[in-house]
């Protein structure tokens, strides 16, 4: 009777684990920007190999990257070679493809390493958008300083100056949605921060902006 409790008890344990991990990994939607600004790390960079090192219960897979750009993080690591993330999908782990596809990855550092996730900001290169492109490279900068605060249902408002309103997810897009894929929240003069979309460089007189 009681090897057979025993072993009703390591059965259920195990039962909740899994059920746990299964249920583990869940995201915050998070616009791009904000994921540039919040990230240690953020390259432009190829899958060259991988490798599963046995370490925690499930794992971590490390992933050989050649760098193509960096656009963020060059003062704690100029070049990456090794991308970390854990091997399990449900413990939050990407699934990268080896010498196929130029990927963005953003990713904080940890002990000299650095870790991504499903949470982390990560994508195929070529579905970027131009305008998540040019954030890269300059607008998501000039917004860090800002905040973009989600709307989940109307009506919102701007509390403080330097807010932008995201309302991607009333229409259950989120990070996908329009203005994540075409708009960065810009700080402009007397510290006012709105959208902005275009193909020139931010106008830094324009104090309000009503698109989107």
């Amino acid at each position: 009777m009681t090897a057979w409790l025993g072993f009703l008890a390591v059965f259920l344990c195990s039962w909740s684990l899994r059920d746990l991990v299964a249920e583990a990994c869940t995201c915050v939607p998070i616009h791009p920007q904000d994921a540039f600004c919040n990230s240690d790390i953020v390259i432009r960079a190829k899958v060259v190999g991988k490798k599963l090192m046995k370490d925690g219960p499930f794992g971590t897979m490390r992933y050989t990257v050649k760098q193509m750009k960096m656009y963020r993080g060059f003062q704690i690591m100029p070049h990456v070679q090794y991308i970390y993330t854990e091997a399990s999908e449900s413990l939050c782990g990407v699934k990268l493809e080896v010498n196929k596809y130029q990927y963005l990855i953003t990713g904080r550092v940890y002990e000299g390493k650095v870790y991504t996730g499903l949470c982390n900001w990560y994508e195929k290169w070529d579905r970027l958008t131009l305008s998540q492109r040019k954030g890269l490279n300059h607008r998501y900068h000039l917004g860090c300083g800002c905040k973009i605060r989600p709307c989940y249902y109307l009506p919102c408002f701007a509390t403080s100056k330097n807010e932008c309103i995201w309302t991607d997810m009333l229409s259950n897009f989120g990070h996908s949605g329009h203005q994540a894929k075409h708009y960065a929240c810009i700080q402009r003069v007397e510290g006012y921060c709105s959208w902005y979309r275009g193909w020139a460089p931010p106008d830094k007189t324009i104090i309000n902006a009503t698109d989107p």
